[in-house]
């Protein structure tokens, strides 16, 4: 059974490795291979624990935990840091959803959507009335981001490990239509 729940402290390893692990698997070919072999477990649970330390960070931070695997996936939310430039003004207050990852052998059972569902939750909760998400453009898993309901509002050109990549964004512009249309049981 594989429920979703807020993350704690003690979950900062097992998302620094799935974190490690989704990035190897999903940004071959896209971010320059020194990036990615040079990605660290170890570095990456530093991160996630000095965030998931902070309470107020922590409340947007969600794992997909499996009874016998324990955590196959996270994703995390808070305020927007880097506005698309094609925002029409109709949206108060934009939250952003900053990742949402599942192991490759986790995937397509749902779980994406449950944990886009927590973020979405948790935003709106924290008074959003609209979600925004940056990623690669040529990420596939856009594709899923559309599926549900999220619509390309902007691009922007970035540099990683010295190569610059184009990102996308997504926004979604009323956070309960697409929970609505795509619910999934959440209660466990």
């Amino acid at each position: 059974m594989i429920r979703i729940r807020r993350a704690t402290p003690n979950d900062a390893a097992a998302i620094g490795r799935v974190h490690v692990e989704t990035w190897q698997a999903t940004y071959a070919g896209l971010l320059p291979d020194a990036l990615l072999a040079g990605m660290s477990d170890v570095r990456q649970a530093s991160y996630w624990s000095s965030l998931l330390d902070n309470p107020r960070e922590a409340r947007g931070v969600f794992v997909a935990d499996e009874t016998e695997a324990g955590v196959v996936g996270f994703g995390s939310c808070g305020p927007l840091r880097d506005p698309p430039e094609n925002l029409d003004g109709t949206e108060t207050r934009v939250g952003e959803v900053y990742t949402l990852y599942v192991e490759p052998d986790f995937q397509n059972q749902g779980l994406g959507r449950r944990l886009l569902d927590a973020l979405f939750r948790q935003l709106s909760a924290d008074g959003c009335d609209a979600a925004a998400l940056w990623m690669l453009a040529d990420n596939p898993t856009r594709f899923f981001y559309e599926g549900m309901g999220g619509v390309l509002v902007g691009q922007r050109v970035d540099t990683m490990a010295g190569v610059d990549v184009e990102e996308i964004a997504y926004l979604w512009r009323d956070l309960e239509a697409p929970l609505v249309r795509r619910r999934l049981a959440t209660e466990d």
